[in-house]
This record gives structure tokens, sequence and C-alpha cells, in this order.
């Protein structure tokens, strides 16, 4: 599992795959969030869930351009499911990776008494993989 040095290589690979799209990025942010991997606005906005950093980057990247092609396909129809195969090839692959990463993290209660965290529970996780 190839797993991201820092956020500053996230936040270039983010401006790599913006670049190859042609998508003006104005600002980029890695934060805590508690549901999802990323967000988007139409002012340009990114917003990336800082968990990202503890995965592996295949699972990055496709969180990376999902959220890109949404600056030009609002859904995920058929255009975004071809863009997202131009991009990443077989990306419901790596989509199923994905789920179940999210999946274990709904199954797993965290108790702020027993250590466990989603970070560790992600980790796992993709060690199983």
């Amino acid at each position: 599992m190839a797993k991201w040095k820092d956020k500053s290589e996230f936040k270039a690979c983010v401006h790599e795959y913006a670049t190859r799209m042609n998508i003006e990025v104005r600002s980029l942010a890695l934060r805590p969030m508690k549901n999802k991997w990323a967000s988007c606005s139409t002012d340009g906005n990114l917003n990336f869930n800082k968990d990202l950093l503890d995965i592996d980057k295949e699972l990055g990247k496709y969180v990376i351009v999902h959220e890109l092609l949404h600056f030009n396909v609002p859904n995920h129809g058929k255009l975004w499911k071809s863009l997202m195969t131009a991009y990443l090839g077989d990306y419901e692959k790596i989509e199923l990776k994905l789920k179940k990463i999210v999946k274990s993290q709904s199954n797993v209660q965290v108790n702020k008494n027993s250590g466990k965290s989603i970070k560790k529970n992600l980790q796992k996780q993709m060690n199983r993989n």
C-alpha cells in the first residue's frame, strides 16, 4: 500500500489532476470531516477529509478525480462514469475498496476511552486489502 508522504504531496496531486482536467482550483484544504471524503463548490473551493492522508494513494486519487469532475459534471451519469474511466481506468474496483472502508467505519463504535479512532480503523482495513 502506497501512502501519501504528507499533505503537500496530496495537494500537489490535486493540482496535477486539476491541470490535466483544465479546472481552476481557487482554494484547497484538508480538514476533519465526519461524513464525507470531500466536497467542492462552484466557486472552485475543494475540501478533502484529512483521513485520506492515511489510506492508499490509489483511493485518494479516486476521491480527487471524483471531486474535480463535479466542477464540470454535477451528477454520476454516463459522462461522469466515462471520464472516471478515462482518468483512472477500472475506477469501480477502487470505488468498492473505498466503500468497504466506509462500511467498516460505520460498524465500529468509536469510544474515546478505548483509544480507537477512524484513522486506526482505516489503516487496519487497508492492510487487509
